[in-house]
Parts: C-alpha cells; structure tokens; sequence
C-alpha cells in the first residue's frame, strides 16, 4: 500500500502516514483491549454469514457505549455497517448525536459512508486494524476524518492488531472464494 508504513516494536506500535505531515501515533495496550472487543464483533458478523467487520464506541473514561457488527445482508440495509450501527447505538445511548470525546473502534479502515458519519458524530478518535485498498476512505483514498475542507477532524491510529484483522477478512473471502 503506498505512502503507509507500519513498524513494530516491543509493546508499542507506530503508525507513520506519509503525506505532507507525518503522523505518529501510540498504540497502547488499551487499543489492543478495546480492538479485540471489536474483532468479536467481527467474528459474529462472520458467523452470520456477514462480512466480517465488526465496532465500537468507547468513552474517554473508557466506557463501552456501544458495539456492532456489519448487518447489511440480514437487514436488507446497505447503511448497516458496523461503523454506522455502532454509532447509532451509541448516540441513542447518551441521549446526543454528537460524540465528542469518544473512541470508535473497527476492524478494518472505514468506508466513505462511514468516515462521513464519524465526521458528523464528532468523534474524537477512530482506531482501526486493517486497511481497505478497496473502500478504505480515511488514509488509502479521500482522507476523509482529517481533510481540512471538513469542519472536523478525527485523530487516527491504524494498524492495531492488524494481522488478526486482515486475516479474518482474507479467510472469509477465501472460503466465500472456494464454496463457489
């Protein structure tokens, strides 16, 4: 994937995305933690015979809000991301459409119709595992959670627990692949 680069080290992960101004992220243990609520999301969605994608939303005190996995086939809805649910739920949750100061997590980098929807929802921070060299909207193409022609930007952290994210969407699509 061009202009991403990902470096591991011993308990901390950076995220360095090359463009005009670098950014570099920590990854905390935290993330892992609240990543790995969001993997179980996904493997849900998977169960479900779903695309694998799974969220949630945390507050600063570190307060699961919410959590969902992708529906668009049981639901018959193309908006049924798990993003976009898991926003849903949260705002429903606190009363506000406006999640300032909060924490989505998701699996895999999310999709013009998702980085858009955490823009309105204000929310503070997106972490996710893997990108999406397809329909990834936040670094792959568009730039969407940090472009300056938006009113708000979202801090961003990818590349957590990556391998597990990315493997859990290739072997989905592999056996989507092999049962054809």
């Amino acid at each position: 994937m061009q202009g991403i680069h990902y470096r591991t080290y011993p308990a901390w992960h950076f995220f360095v995305m090359s463009t005009e101004k670098a950014k570099i992220s920590l990854v905390t243990e935290k993330d892992e933690y609240w990543m790995g609520i969001a993997l179980e999301q996904a493997r849900m969605a998977a169960s479900l015979d779903e695309v694998p994608v799974g969220a949630c939303v945390v507050s600063d005190e570190d307060d699961l809000l919410a959590a969902a996995s992708n529906r668009t086939i049981i639901d018959n809805d193309p908006t049924a991301h798990a993003e976009v649910l898991a926003i849903r739920a949260a705002a429903e949750r606190l009363g506000n459409y406006r999640l300032t100061g909060t924490t989505l997590y998701t699996t895999i980098e999310p999709c013009a119709m998702c980085a858009g929807t955490l823009v309105n929802a204000r929310v503070r921070r997106l972490v996710f595992g893997a990108p999406d060299e397809r329909y990834g909207a936040v670094v792959t193409h568009f730039g969407l959670c940090d472009s300056p022609l938006l009113n708000h930007r979202l801090e961003i952290t990818a590349g957590v627990l990556l391998e597990d994210c990315r493997s859990l969407m290739k072997d989905f699509f592999r056996k989507k692949r092999l049962a054809t």
